[in-house]
């Protein structure tokens, strides 16, 4: 936490990180982790995105989201089904925290952050790239993995691993 000038007042520097979690990964909670280290407060928003055909319900999303990350005491794990800027506000949060993979995710990212912007001129968009090692990793890569029964323990946690195999079957492909 931190004070302002006026009067000494604290505040907290609340993040919002938003996405579709269609299901979480390693790589999402390597960006968690390393964003509840920079921000007082960080908001993993699940988006329910109706233009979309999930694997997990929203319900799900934010349940497996709140079993990996019950050991981060200044994440909350919430869902949204707004324009994130009506969201931001609703949750008094002034920071968007994307991830970046690769140098493709960016331009899109960038077009996302200037809307954004423009939107809500209050509004700042954190870019954190991903660490190596999952720079490859994506939620969709994922999930074609596991529907063809593929390993995929080193990318996920094992509660969505778990979660994964319920939705897919138990069968496991391995090199």
């Amino acid at each position: 936490m931190h004070t302002s000038d006026q009067d000494n007042v604290p505040f907290v520097r609340v993040a919002v990180y938003p996405g579709s979690f269609d299901p979480v990964t390693n790589g999402h909670l390597d960006i968690i982790h390393r964003a509840s280290k920079v921000f007082d407060k960080l908001v993993v928003a699940v988006l329910n995105n109706t233009s979309k055909n999930p694997l997990f319900s929203v319900e799900e999303r934010v349940g497996l989201l709140r079993e990996v990350t019950r050991d981060l005491p200044n994440v909350e794990i919430d869902s949204f089904r707004d324009l994130l800027i009506n969201y931001m506000k609703k949750k008094n949060a002034h920071l968007i925290v994307r991830g970046l993979r690769a140098v493709s995710d960016f331009e899109y990212e960038l077009q996302l952050a200037s809307t954004n912007r423009k939107l809500c001129e209050d509004i700042e968009t954190f870019f954190m790239t991903s660490t190596p090692q999952y720079s490859y990793l994506s939620s969709s890569i994922v999930k074609e993995i596991a529907r063809f029964h593929g390993p995929v323990s080193d990318l996920v946690p094992p509660e969505v691993e778990q979660a994964l195999r319920g939705k897919y079957g138990t069968g496991t492909t391995e090199c």
